[in-house]
């Protein structure tokens, strides 16, 4: 898979990550890679490590990364069907697929969902095919964060895109934990996020948890038995930038960006928050 970069008009352009070289280790100090400090030295160290050494240090349940070669490719598979035979491709030295490979180690249940859900639909359909619901896979896979709430009224704003009431007011929610990232999802994202004070956008999964990691457990659930991304519409565009501490500047001027922080579109609105409150199992 390429990251294509989506900038403030909605217009999609292939994104181009910078040499290893030139990234400062303090590049990945910034939240959205707060989730993935246990790995911070294969993202920070001079030398890429090895499809091999990546492989061996992740220990990847019922997976392997495999370096992507000609050889690889000349299986002929759809590279979500060579995952669900045991094998993820992984290009050398490339930042989106090491991303990638640390998402699957950080969040190996919601991986293993996604998997399986374009599996189930590229045989149904074909290689050649994809519909609304592997576009949402996908969106989700790139660029996908799962955020929990507790306050209705909080995902109310949100819903109205009314940033000011999510951010500025509701600043003391994001202190609190009563909402919060929960995880970040979107190799993508954190490839984006090697250029520091780029405007990233999320595509979001909302559940009400009290817990990170019970919030995340449910995701994994309902992506698993179809109940959640089957079209592109049911994510919830939040722009990252804006959570606060998120980005330096988060000044009055800052908020009334419109091409960052954009209206509502008419007609559009999101599903509720997943109830992630219940038993675990």
């Amino acid at each position: 898979m390429t990251a294509a970069a989506v900038d403030a008009g909605g217009t999609r352009r292939r994104f181009i990550a910078p040499p290893r070289g030139a990234v400062a280790a303090d590049v990945f100090a910034q939240p959205l890679f707060a989730g993935f400090s246990r790995y911070a030295d294969l993202m920070t160290a001079a030398d890429w490590p090895t499809v091999a050494a990546l492989d061996a240090r992740l220990a990847l349940p019922g997976r392997h990364l495999v370096e992507q070669d000609d050889a690889l490719l000349a299986d002929g598979l759809h590279y979500e069907q060579r995952i669900a035979q045991g094998r993820i491709a992984t290009r050398a030295a490339n930042w989106h697929d090491l991303f990638n490979a640390l998402v699957w180690a950080r969040h190996p249940a919601i991986k293993h969902a996604l998997n399986a859900r374009q599996c189930l639909h590229i045989g149904c359909h074909g290689p050649q095919q994809r519909n609304r619901a592997q576009a949402a896979l996908t969106q989700f896979d790139e660029t996908g964060v799962i955020v929990r709430v507790r306050d209705p009224a909080m995902v109310q704003a949100w819903d109205r895109h009314d940033w000011a009431a999510v951010f500025v007011d509701g600043a003391g929610q994001w202190s609190s934990g009563e909402i919060a990232v929960a995880a970040v999802i979107g190799h993508a994202l954190m490839e984006q996020a090697l250029l520091p004070g780029r405007l990233l956008v999320g595509k979001c999964v909302v559940v009400c948890a009290d817990e990170d990691a019970r919030g995340v457990a449910q995701v994994a659930r309902m992506i698993d038995t179809g109940r959640v991304l089957n079209d592109p519409l049911e994510l919830r565009p939040l722009p990252l930038a804006g959570i606060p501490g998120w980005h330096p500047q988060q000044d009055a001027a800052f908020y009334r960006q419109a091409d960052y922080f954009r209206p509502l579109r008419d007609g559009r609105d999101y599903p509720a928050p997943h109830d992630a409150q219940g038993p675990t199992r």
